[in-house]
């Protein structure tokens, strides 16, 4: 049997797509790109925003025609959507099953049942007040974490899931769960095993990662001895973790690892969301815009070297023009290698849907997104000039998906893309089976967000 899995949204999403197609190829499928072939196709969706559930709905809308065009084949929805929708999705002609993101785990047998024409749905009946304890999920996790991976040499690996901070804005506490930090043993086991495959860099993640916490008799652990346990496997080189929320608990002892121990990379993914306080209160973020840059400046004081990257929500519910600049002057005074910045879109079920009202009209929310884009990228073009006659080092994730005309082609090797431990992106030219490993790249070109070299041989 073919099988085809689709993955919209974050890294969470990322790993939940490799557990379920490692699961899937042990039980005996093949896994092709190719929907129009397969027998079983998963998607796994995303909530964050509206315009991901919507791409979903689209893909749904094709996948019916594929069943009407060439027989039934099983669709399954997976993922925060189906927890959030659950059997609602069932109505969807092209649907076949659903399961959340705590279900993984009866994957199979869901694939199965629906193979033999079952319409089933798997979904919690309140996510907020399950247990937060979930064996089955751990052992899932703990047997499915080789699965091929999509760039060589790299495997996330989950620290906690869920989230308690209820973001005004955010669905995530309602299609996650509350936060769980697994258990230290079980994660770097993990980690023993995928370095024993080859692994040479490890992501953790967690929705706000640095709040890590595992209380084992007297000894009670926090991300920064997550990164020490890490760092002590051998075949690992580099370890990232994302991403943060900005709170001080542990901030502190997190950066003196990452200045302390040479395979954690001097990067840290810390989003802002406004830099305005008023919209961060209604936001229910719990810090000021003086308390995040304080933050910053923390962890610029104790690894000099660190590259930061950000997230901002515009056009937030009662956002002036006043808590825009604000937001841009924030941005300004943060100096982020790069940041991801969304137009604000209501999600269901939230307390800023339920009791606020979406008063910022599109056009005004479009334009101050590529206001503050235009900000970043002039900040992201100066720190990328630094990086001019410079040797970094690459860890190569194979070829570009697309063709860089800023890159060297004075040679017959492919255009390769890969990255350095403070996530520039950078781009030259060489042999296919570089993938996977480390090399060093003269840069000779750059561009804001991307950086253009030779290998330096």
């Amino acid at each position: 049997m073919k099988l085809s899995v689709v993955n919209f949204g974050c890294q969470m999403n990322k790993l939940d797509a490799a557990l379920v197609t490692s699961a899937l190829k042990e039980a005996g499928f093949s896994v092709i790109e190719d929907m129009w072939q397969a027998d079983v196709v998963l998607i796994n969706t995303c909530s964050v925003r509206q315009h991901a559930e919507e791409r979903v709905l689209s893909l749904l809308g094709n996948l019916k025609h594929i069943k009407e065009s060439r027989g039934e084949i099983v669709v399954g929805v997976i993922g925060c959507m189906a927890q959030r929708l659950g059997e609602q999705l069932l109505e969807h002609k092209a649907v076949n099953f659903v399961c959340g993101p705590a279900q993984i785990p009866q994957i199979e047998r869901l694939v199965t049942d629906a193979l033999q024409e079952k319409r089933i749905c798997s979904i919690t009946k309140d996510i907020r007040h399950s247990e937060p304890a979930n064996p089955e999920l751990e052992d899932f996790e703990s047997v499915y974490d080789s699965d091929d991976k999509a760039i060589p040499s790299q495997a996330y690996v989950r620290a906690m899931r869920g989230c308690n901070n209820f973001c005004s804005y955010c669905i995530v506490p309602y299609v996650r769960g509350p936060e769980v930090s697994r258990e230290p043993k079980a994660i770097i086991e993990q980690i023993k095993r995928l370095a024993g495959e080859g692994v040479k860099q490890v992501t953790l993640l967690g929705q706000a990662v640095n709040k890590y916490e595992y209380t084992a008799g007297d000894k009670i652990y926090c991300l920064a001895d997550l990164l020490e346990m890490a760092s002590a496997v051998n075949g690992v080189e580099w370890i990232r973790f994302v991403t943060n929320y900005p709170k001080d608990k542990y901030f502190e002892r997190i950066c003196r690892a990452m200045a302390d121990l040479p395979k954690v990379c001097n990067y840290l993914h810390m989003p802002a969301q406004s830099g305005s306080d008023k919209i961060l209160e209604a936001m229910n973020r719990h810090y000021t815009a003086e308390q995040y840059l304080g933050l910053l400046q923390k962890a610029r004081d104790i690894v000099p070297e660190i590259a930061v990257a950000g997230d901002f929500i515009v056009g937030f519910p009662e956002e002036t023009e006043k808590d825009f600049q604000d937001t841009v002057e924030l941005v300004k005074k943060a100096g982020y290698k790069n940041c991801f910045i969304f137009k604000y879109s209501p999600r269901p079920g939230t307390s800023a849907d339920t009791k606020m009202v979406d008063t910022v009209p599109v056009e005004v929310k479009k334009k101050r997104n590529n206001e503050l884009l235009a900000v970043q990228v002039k900040i992201s073009d100066q720190l990328s000039k630094e990086f001019l006659g410079k040797t970094v080092t690459v860890l190569v994730e194979g070829l570009s998906k697309k063709p860089h005309l800023d890159a060297e082609n004075n040679d017959d090797n492919p255009q390769l893309v890969g990255r350095t431990a403070e996530d520039w992106i950078v781009v030259f030219n060489g042999p296919e089976n570089l993938a996977g490993n480390f090399v060093k790249v003269k840069i000779t070109k750059t561009r804001p967000l991307t950086l253009f070299g030779k290998i330096k041989t």
